[in-house]
């Protein structure tokens, strides 16, 4: 916080001590009387005191004060209030951080699981298939190489690309008595 002065001015004591004297000459406002008991003589006497008090006001002259500088004070702070509200509202702060530490740590926990369980899933959803032997493997490969081998005269190789496809059929059938 920013620091503070106060300036009391000599104007300012004036009219504070002239606010005093208008103070002093205000009639007191009536108030509802309540019935009381007779009053007794003592009142003269009280009426003498009063009396005698303001011949005695009268008699003095009145003092006024000398004018002085400005006098500047340091404005202090409140030494308990505002420092047990700052307390409350440090600590109240603090239990926030706290608070939002352990959400953030959370928030990073779950979403470590979420994104393994994501992982996970994906892996097993969309996992290539073993790749399986393709049948009939050792036939195909013998009637290409023969074919390669004997391009000018393919009859040479008849007998190879017949047992392939033997085995071809052979496969297919297998396949359509598994499926039912």
């Amino acid at each position: 916080m920013g620091e503070f002065s106060i300036q009391i001015s000599s104007n300012l004591v004036n009219r504070l001590a002239e606010d005093d004297e208008k103070l002093k000459k205000r009639t007191k406002k009536n108030k509802t009387k309540v019935p009381r008991e007779p009053q007794q003589p003592q009142t003269k006497v009280d009426q003498k005191q009063i009396s005698g008090d303001s011949e005695k006001q009268k008699g003095t002259t009145r003092t006024v004060w000398p004018v002085q500088p400005p006098l500047f004070l340091p404005i202090n702070q409140p030494p308990h209030s505002a420092s047990a509200e700052l307390d409350a509202i440090i600590s109240v702060v603090k239990e926030s951080e706290n608070v939002v530490e352990k959400l953030r740590k959370q928030e990073e926990n779950m979403v470590q699981e979420v994104t393994q369980k994501a992982k996970d899933l994906h892996d097993k959803e969309f996992k290539i298939p073993e790749p399986k032997p393709m049948p009939c493997l050792v036939e195909n490969n013998a009637w290409m190489a023969c074919y390669k081998e004997n391009a000018n005269d393919l009859t040479k190789c008849a007998p190879l690309a017949q047992n392939f496809a033997n085995c071809a059929r052979r496969v297919r059938q297998l396949a359509k008595s598994a499926d039912k």
